[in-house]
């Protein structure tokens, strides 16, 4: 699987990372490791399940239009991690923060791409969101890491 590659931005201390297209030289840099996918799968907006707190109070369960179109019923792109946005840094959030990235990964084990998909969701300070990923396959474990603004999940 060759995807185009995203890259993660780290803009300094204090501020969000951005996620943006890799080059390679003039043209676009291609990735064959699962870590476009990973980035797309996390921090892409899954719709809100009705019963979900909407976090600036509206019913705008956002969500990635094409899941209207899914093979699959019940198929979707993203995460809920942005429901936690204006939430305090909790041990009960931070469980949800695991579960809604274990959700957001999920895919890879039902389509035969990962055997087992593993999330440490911590946070090392004020204000920060860690995810370390864990995927397990055949071919060998790979790993990410994320930390980023917690007000911009």
């Amino acid at each position: 699987m060759t995807d185009i590659a995203l890259q993660m931005i780290d803009q300094g201390e204090g501020r969000p990372s951005l996620f943006d297209l890799a080059l390679n030289g003039a043209d676009l840099a291609t990735d064959d490791s699962l870590q476009t996918a990973v980035i797309i799968s996390l921090f892409t907006d899954r719709r809100a399940e009705t019963d979900d707190t909407i976090p600036d109070g509206t019913d705008n369960r956002r969500g990635w239009w094409t899941d209207t179109l899914a093979d699959i019923e019940g198929d979707r792109i993203g995460s809920r991690l942005w429901l936690l946005a204006r939430e305090k840094q909790l041990p009960d959030v931070l469980a949800r923060a695991k579960e809604y990235a274990e959700e957001a990964l999920q895919w890879l084990i039902d389509d035969g791409v990962a055997s087992a998909v593993s999330v440490l969701a911590t946070s090392a300070g004020s204000g920060w969101l860690n995810l370390h990923i864990k995927i397990t396959r055949p071919q060998g474990d790979s790993e990410y890491r994320f930390n980023t603004l917690w007000e911009h999940i």
